[in-house]
């Protein structure tokens, strides 16, 4: 495991396997890490493939170092960034984002510019302090935030997980889904429509904002938010291979 250091005193862990182009990176989601179920599947892919691999640890996420509490979304886009650089500069990318990753991966995306051969979206919750998180807060909610900075919302993949004023306050000034959103690489999207966590009806709002004319959505009819399943891998790896030809798709 290799780590970089973005600010002061908090130490980003990465881990990079070498290969040829494009280099594939996974952004991980909201709370989540680069040893998840998807990310080692994409790792194993590229290994099997001969193709570069770069996952990595958000700030206060995994292995990185920093407090999870503390960090919101333009902080974690520029962790991204900054390991991207750090371990490929120059080289081609294509970006595989989960959930709160595949909002990253938009955010990402249309500074590399001609560097981007193509995004693959898993579940992806582009704006989601704004359009999920605010919406459903309780007025006891609004008040602890206001009072306390966060609030705790229930989980089912483990302990209740902070929601702070500062991750929502972050999140409205990095919104994609206002307006035309400058990416022309190709793009693949996976979405379950059981998802309880991020509707799939947003991923066809995603679509409308791409200015890519090459973009696919593929809907999971039984497919949950972690699209973990041997099946939902098995279209998660379809997509990343896609992308390994020679002349891309």
């Amino acid at each position: 495991m290799d780590r970089t250091t973005r600010m002061a005193d908090i130490a980003l862990a990465y881990e990079w396997r070498d290969g040829r182009d494009p280099v594939v990176v996974f952004c991980p989601g909201y709370n989540s890490d680069m040893n998840g179920a998807k990310a080692l599947h994409v790792a194993a892919l590229c290994e099997r493939s001969g193709q570069a691999c770069l996952r990595f640890d958000y700030s206060g996420h995994g292995a990185s170092g920093g407090r999870f509490i503390e960090g919101c979304i333009g902080d974690w886009a520029a962790d991204a960034a900054h390991v991207i650089e750090t371990a490929a500069p120059g080289r081609e990318i294509m970006l595989v984002g989960s959930s709160m990753g595949g909002w990253i991966s938009l955010l990402l995306a249309p500074d590399l510019g001609p560097r981007l051969r193509g995004l693959v979206l898993i579940a992806p919750a582009p704006d989601f302090t704004e359009l999920l998180v605010r919406p459903a807060l309780s007025p006891q909610d609004r008040e602890a935030l206001e009072t306390q900075g966060v609030v705790y919302q229930e989980s089912e993949y483990g302990p209740p997980v902070p929601m702070t004023s500062r991750l929502i306050e972050d999140g409205a000034r990095h919104l994609v889904l206002n307006g035309p959103i400058d990416i022309t690489a190709p793009v693949r999207i996976l979405h379950g429509m059981a998802d309880p966590d991020v509707p799939y009806a947003l991923s066809l709002r995603l679509v409308a904002h791409l200015e890519s004319a090459d973009v696919r959505v593929t809907l999971i009819k039984d497919g949950d938010h972690r699209l973990s399943r041997p099946e939902d891998l098995a279209l998660l790896g379809d997509a990343v291979i896609a992308f390994f030809g020679e002349d891309g798709f």
